[in-house]
């Protein structure tokens, strides 16, 4: 099956799964009153990803991992903010983004779409991400895990990309 023919395919399903879905809603109610009530807004955020991702395996395209990974991941960081009130921890948890990125080019990577070069890129990026988590994390979210320590990571963060220049 062609590409043109999986998007129309995949299209069709998520269409009729819509139907399917809202048809439900309005014939049982109670249904959308108790899906309301037992999920907070950042899982319908966590849905979309999850649902981009679907569309990219439907289609044969593995680069809609990435989207996909982003927006799953935002959603993920603000069930936990939702869950804990902890909504300054915005100032240093943006710094997985890049991170959730990382993961979208490995799950790219992994399903066949530039192998070798989206998996290197992927790693790189999940570690440049957890670096800068930690480094903002200590001076922005006060954790005394690094202690006065943390510039050592930008350090190290920094030796990591001029390897990588004349390492290629």
């Amino acid at each position: 099956m062609n590409k043109k023919r999986r998007s129309g395919l995949a299209g069709g399903v998520l269409l009729i799964l819509l139907g399917v879905w809202f048809l439900a809603v309005q014939l049982v109610p109670g249904l959308g009153m108790w899906i309301a009530a037992s999920m907070s807004w950042p899982l319908w955020i966590i849905g979309v990803g999850i649902l981009l991702l679907v569309i990219g395996l439907l289609t044969g395209t593995p680069a809609m991992a990435i989207p996909a990974c982003i927006v799953g991941g935002i959603g993920g960081i603000l069930y936990w903010q939702n869950l804990t009130g902890n909504w300054e921890s915005w100032s240093y948890i943006w710094a997985l983004i890049p991170g959730f990125v990382g993961i979208g080019s490995l799950l790219a990577g992994l399903l066949g779409e530039n192998r070798r070069e989206s998996i290197r890129s992927g790693i790189t990026l999940i570690v440049i991400s957890l670096i800068l988590l930690l480094v903002f994390g200590s001076f922005l979210g006060n954790w005394e895990l690094l202690g006065p320590y943390w510039p050592v990571l930008l350090i190290v963060l920094g030796v990591v990309l001029l390897l990588q220049i004349f390492l290629r």
